[in-house]
């Protein structure tokens, strides 16, 4: 059984808008009309590529009359919408059958941007996809940027507006601002913080609040310091006529002149 389709991220929508534009073949008239891209193509809307009547794609400034005749009187900007969500619909659809590990949004949406631009088959065959498959996540952000060239009167050369939507979906796909990486005007969206980045910065943050256990040196017990007891005046020495001599009286020591020591202090 299929998988149910997944809906389009919103920066996967804003992205396609603002890499496919949404020129006016005929700016004379009311509506928006088909266009030529820069590969030839003839277009609507927001990238919307008109088929060819034989299959394939309308191709060439000679089938300029087949294309505004497929739309006569041209689009509105709502209908253009419609076309680009309907295009999205079997884009993502694509994405899904051929991608074999999980993707959270913003891989999804890096995938579905440049399968709208180059088409299943070019996702299908590409050294991106084996990578993605085989888990190889960061290896298949690089290979984006190998995706921008064109063909131009026949010669494959790098498109500077595909160079910068590659870079844009790359940074898209690994989570970051692509409206800066693809030099896109409009402030990037504030994107929700995912479970693992939740989890490690919660880490990172209790090992700065914590404090390190230290160990300290015990302390020495401060020796005992016997209190002085107050020893009791000595009398007058007494003079002994007789002898002509200064005596103490008998059993009393001497005056001491040191200083009482204070209690030590802990190392």
């Amino acid at each position: 059984m299929p998988a149910p389709l997944r809906d389009i991220p919103d920066d996967a929508v804003e992205l396609i808008k603002s890499f496919e534009g949404i020129p006016d073949g005929d700016p004379r008239t009311v509506n928006i009309d088909p266009y030529l891209d820069p590969v030839g193509i003839w277009t609507i809307g927001w990238g919307h590529a008109i088929p060819a009547p034989g299959g394939g794609w309308l191709r060439g400034a000679a089938n300029a009359a087949t294309a505004r005749a497929l739309y006569p009187g041209g689009i509105t900007k709502a209908q253009a919408e419609l076309l680009l969500r309907g295009d999205l619909v079997d884009t993502g659809r694509d994405v899904q059958r051929l991608v074999k590990v999980p993707l959270d949004d913003d891989q999804f949406g890096a995938l579905v941007s440049f399968t709208f631009n180059l088409g299943a088959g070019s996702l299908g065959q590409s050294t991106l996809l084996r990578k993605l498959n085989a888990g190889d996540l960061a290896g298949a952000a690089d290979q984006f940027l190998a995706w921008n060239k064109g063909r131009v009167n026949g010669q494959l050369v790098v498109l500077p507006g595909l160079a910068r939507r590659r870079t844009a979906e790359r940074a898209l796909f690994l989570g970051e601002d692509w409206r800066a990486a693809g030099r896109v005007r409009g402030a990037a969206k504030p994107k929700a913080v995912k479970p693992a980045a939740r989890e490690a910065a919660k880490k990172a943050a209790a090992k700065k609040v914590a404090p390190k256990a230290t160990k300290q040196a015990p302390k020495k017990a401060a020796r005992p310091v016997a209190k002085k007891v107050a020893k009791p005046a000595a009398k007058k020495a007494v003079a002994v006529r007789p002898r002509g001599r200064t005596t103490t009286a008998k059993g009393l020591p001497p005056a001491s002149s040191a200083r009482p020591r204070g209690p030590r202090t802990p190392r």
